[in-house]
């Protein structure tokens, strides 16, 4: 269930289980935020993002165990980490504005803001020239991979190339960070077929779409810094357990990789894509929809349970095809399924939506979007690792024991 943006103060105080004036008292001491109602005079309206943090704080103290259950369920945080905030509908990575980033600013520049937490700070191995034998290694590497889908291949490299890196075994900031660096090339080149010597954005857009390169890599350096990080999304969650557990840059990208192919995670770009090779045309949107909601199996691609207005992700990089590609049949499409599913289930497009677009637009094979939320998100997985790395703690959680117990004789 979405959490609502505002409620009214008898809402607010029914959550809370509290009367109006304990309400206003939590208001008063800086609790809860509240402002006028734009649409009703006189009356005020209060964050739902504050009352639900308060009520799941009260909840903690009268049931410790059960409030750590509900955490690892959208619930409260878990680790401290300053890497990533959402707040209000809006993305930040260390405080810098994400979709301000994306058109802005490169995605080299965006991992060493994330790596180091200074975006001016020169990440060696994304400049460094591969030595003739380092070519010859990772051309032999891209042949053996090609043969494969896209991610299977982003590991498959990943499991070769490590064994190549003994310097990945230095879990030292800066050791980490110039791992992040090679680790990121290697799945560029992977992903273009050609070694990524021309930067990230730049390397995908000559190899995926050379005809337009100069609107491909402005689309894909977006798409690939507001898909970085996310908090502690499942991949991400599931790379920080491998770094806490003092596993290889290599090995913690390898793990990001295998929780994100799940179809809750970013299989639902696949699902996304799947979706709009069955419309088709735009003329198709209605019936298709229609039929999917009847057969109970769901519209991929829409809505966000942090984002209850929208994400703001989809909402740029839709902006930024239109921009520059605003004849494409893709956007057309789009812009069809976006129309009729927000009639049908009120939601509107997310993250995975734009990728499978993207991707479609830029004429890409199966899969492949999927594997933009890869290479991006390799970034955010490579951040979380320097930060597990650092706390030197292990993730090492409790299970409340519910099955039967012990016969005593």
């Amino acid at each position: 269930m979405v959490q609502p943006r505002y409620f009214t103060a008898r809402e607010a105080a029914r959550q809370l289980g509290v009367s109006l004036p304990t309400l206003y008292a939590y208001v008063s001491r800086g609790l809860i935020r509240s402002e006028a109602d734009g649409n009703i005079q006189k009356r005020r309206r209060y964050h739902g993002e504050d009352v639900q943090r308060l009520k799941e704080r009260k909840e903690q103290r009268r049931d410790p165990m059960r409030a750590t259950a509900k955490a690892l369920h959208w619930g409260t945080p878990l680790l401290e980490s300053s890497l990533t905030f959402i707040n209000e509908g809006q993305l930040y990575y260390r405080g810098y504005d994400a979709l301000t980033l994306a058109s802005q600013n490169t995605v080299e520049e965006t991992a060493a803001l994330l790596w180091t937490g200074d975006i001016h700070a020169q990440i060696a191995t994304f400049n460094e020239p591969e030595t003739k034998s380092a070519r010859l290694k990772l051309e032999n590497i891209i042949s053996q991979v090609q043969p494969y889908p896209l991610i299977e291949s982003f590991q498959m490299a990943l499991l070769m190339a490590s064994s190549e890196d003994s310097t990945a075994y230095d879990l030292r900031p800066g050791g980490v960070v110039q791992a992040s660096g090679r680790i990121l090339r290697l799945l560029t080149a992977v992903a273009a077929g050609r070694t990524a010597d021309d930067g990230i954005a730049q390397t995908l857009a000559q190899s995926w779409l050379p005809s337009q390169p100069t609107k491909a890599s402005q689309l894909l350096n977006a798409a690939l810094i507001v898909m970085a990080d996310h908090e502690l999304n499942i991949s991400s969650f599931t790379a920080r357990c491998a770094a806490s557990a003092g596993a290889t840059p290599y090995m913690v990208a390898m793990a990001g990789l295998s929780a994100l192919q799940g179809v809750k995670h970013g299989g639902s770009v696949s699902k996304t894509e799947a979706l709009l090779n069955e419309v088709r045309t735009p003329d198709n949107a209605a019936s298709v929809l229609n039929r999917r909601l009847k057969h109970g199996d769901g519209i991929p691609g829409f809505g966000h349970k942090l984002y209850p207005e929208g994400d703001p992700r989809a909402r740029a990089l839709l902006q930024m095809m239109e921009e520059a590609m605003p004849r494409s049949a893709a956007l057309s499409l789009s812009k069809a399924v976006i129309e009729k599913a927000k009639a049908l289930i009120g939601e509107e497009p997310n993250s995975d939506f734009a990728l499978a677009v993207l991707a479609r637009l830029l004429n890409l094979p199966e899969g492949y979007g999927l594997g933009i939320f890869a290479l991006g998100r390799t970034m955010g997985w490579m951040a979380h690792a320097i930060e597990q790395y650092q706390s030197n703690h292990m993730i090492r959680p409790r299970a409340r024991y519910v099955g039967v117990m012990p016969h005593v004789e």
